[in-house]
């Protein structure tokens, strides 16, 4: 294999027309740079510069080897640019995994706020529904998760940086008596059916049956459907009333109304998780700032 930096200096006596001057250019003497074209002769056992009176100039080898130094060193400057930036964040892949409603309200600023930043660095957005973005981040698939509740992973190597609290609210049929109030007790719904809105197992899905039992009940859940639109259909039609995070109302359907809850208020927090190592890089950085201003926004 032949040595790079001799191949630098041979270019440097080329380019200059001697030793000497080659020598004054690089910080070195003659005799270092007489020795290095001696050591890449041996390494290619040929000639590569030849006497012409009181000069030198380069053989054939020499002018061949002089090129190919020249690409060599142009690459080498462009591999340590790109390296650069890859520290700076400038460059690269970042994979976020979010959930629906976090997806509709936060991603779409935060990613437009980041590729004006970063247009360089190649984004995945990953829709991790029915599992929670967190275990995607503690497996290494994803580089940022957008969590609800991630209290259950301080432990864990992750920084969680909180976004917004979400408070559900209580969609009703249209012409339900409850809708003459402006704000509900919870216990309010005691007696009422219930339209499963959330994932079995799932951070919210606990939060609000937390919720119901301090307000003393369990919800009679006599419709499952796992997703806030399609429940909005299921109240509209009269088939139960449901619990809908303000995020996920969207444009309410026709058929219902919306009012708020209190004794207790259910409540999502939803954070932006990274993995601790990584939570500094600059790319991983602007994209939560992003999300704490869409956050904000909202």
């Amino acid at each position: 294999m032949l040595d790079v930096r001799r191949m630098q200096v041979l270019r440097a006596v080329v380019t200059s027309g001697s030793i000497t001057a080659a020598a004054a250019n690089l910080g070195y003497t003659p005799s270092a740079i007489s020795q290095q074209i001696a050591a890449l002769e041996r390494e290619t056992r040929i000639p590569l510069l030849e006497r012409v009176g009181r000069g030198i100039r380069p053989t054939a080898a020499g002018r061949l080897l002089t090129e190919h130094a020249g690409v060599i060193i142009d690459k080498l400057v462009t591999a340590e640019q790109e390296l650069a930036d890859l520290r700076a964040g400038h460059t690269g892949r970042l994979r976020v995994g979010y959930f629906a409603t976090a997806g509709a309200a936060l991603v779409p600023p935060a990613v437009a706020r980041f590729r004006a930043e970063y247009p360089k660095v190649q984004l995945e957005l990953l829709l991790t529904e029915p599992v929670d973005p967190i275990n995607e981040l503690l497996a290494g698939r994803v580089d940022v998760a957008i969590t609800v509740d991630g209290q259950g992973h301080q432990a864990s190597p992750t920084s969680l940086v909180h976004l917004l609290d979400d408070p559900y609210r209580v969609v009703l049929p249209r012409g339900h008596e409850l809708a003459r109030k402006r704000v509900l007790d919870l216990a309010d719904l005691a007696d009422q059916q219930w339209v499963d809105t959330e994932i079995v197992d799932c951070p919210c899905r606990q939060l609000i049956i937390d919720a119901c039992a301090a307000a003393g009940f369990n919800p009679n859940f006599a419709v499952r459907c796992g997703d806030y639109p399609t429940a909005q259909g299921f109240v509209a039609a009269g088939l139960g009333i449901a619990p809908v995070p303000q995020l996920g109302l969207g444009a309410p359907h026709p058929g219902v109304v919306v009012r708020r809850l209190r004794r207790p208020e259910p409540v999502r927090t939803i954070h932006a998780a990274t993995l601790e190592d990584t939570a500094t890089s600059p790319a991983v950085a602007a994209l939560v700032a992003g999300l704490r201003e869409a956050a904000a926004a909202h």
